[in-house]
C-alpha cells in the first residue's frame, strides 16, 4: 500500500486534488481512495487530505499518520504545521515552491524531494494561486506513481466546464514539465 498525505489551505483544493489523483489511479487499474478530513477550516486556514493505492483492495478508511508521500501544495504551510510529522525514512516530499533544494526546509526521513514552482505558474494559468492540479502533475513526474495522461484522461471526467478543464489541463501537463527531482543522500556518522 502506498499513502499519501496532502497539505494545504482551505480553498486551495487538496481535497479535491486527492479524488483526482484517485479517479486517475483507477483508470491505470489500481485500487484507490481517497480520504477527506473536514472540520471547521475556513479558507486560508491549515488543511489536510488522504490517499492510499494499491494493487489490492483498500479496507483502510482512516486517517494516514505514517505516509510515503507528502504533497505540500502551500509553500508557506510548513512555517506553521509540521508537515513531515510520520513521514516513513526515505519518503517523498512534492512541495510548491520557486526555492531552490537548498533553502527548502526537509526532514531527515525524506529521500525524494519534487519542487515546482506552482504559485508562479498558477497566477500564469488561473490569474489565482490554485496549484492543485499543478501539484498532481508535480507528484507524477516525481514519484512515477500515475501517468501524466491518466491524469488528463481523470480531468476530462470530472466536473470542469469547458474554459476550466483547459486551464487545469495546462496546469497539470506543466505541473509535470515543470518540477525538479531530486535524491537525497543522507549520510550517517559511523
Amino acid at each position: 500500500m502506498y499513502e499519501v498525505r496532502f497539505h494545504g489551505r482551505g480553498g486551495q483544493g487538496a481535497v479535491t486534488a486527492a479524488s483526482m489523483l484517485a479517479a486517475a489511479l483507477l483508470e491505470e487499474g489500481k485500487y484507490a481512495v481517497s480520504i477527506p478530513s473536514f472540520g471547521f477550516e475556513r479558507r486560508g486556514a491549515p488543511v489536510v487530505s488522504f490517499l492510499r493505492c494499491s494493487d489490492r483492495e483498500i479496507r483502510q478508511l482512516t486517517n494516514i499518520y505514517t505516509p510515503d508521500c507528502l504533497i505540500c501544495v502551500d509553500p508557506t504551510l510548513a512555517k506553521s504545521v509540521d508537515i513531515f510529522s510520520g513521514l516513513k525514512p526515505g519518503g517523498t516530499l512534492v512541495q510548491a515552491t520557486h526555492k531552490p533544494l537548498a533553502e527548502v526546509v526537509l526532514a531527515d526521513t525524506v529521500g525524494v524531494v519534487g519542487l515546482c514552482d506552482a504559485i508562479g505558474i498558477a497566477l500564469e494559468v488561473f490569474k489565482r494561486p490554485i496549484t492543485n492540479t499543478l501539484m498532481l502533475g508535480a507528484f507524477a513526474k516525481t514519484t512515477g506513481i500515475v501517468s501524466l495522461a491518466a491524469l488528463q484522461r481523470s480531468l476530462e471526467d470530472s466536473d470542469f466546464r469547458d474554459a476550466g478543464l483547459k486551464q487545469n489541463m495546462v496546469a497539470v501537463e506543466r505541473g509535470y514539465n515543470e518540477t525538479t527531482v531530486y535524491s537525497i543522500e543522507r549520510r550517517v556518522a559511523a
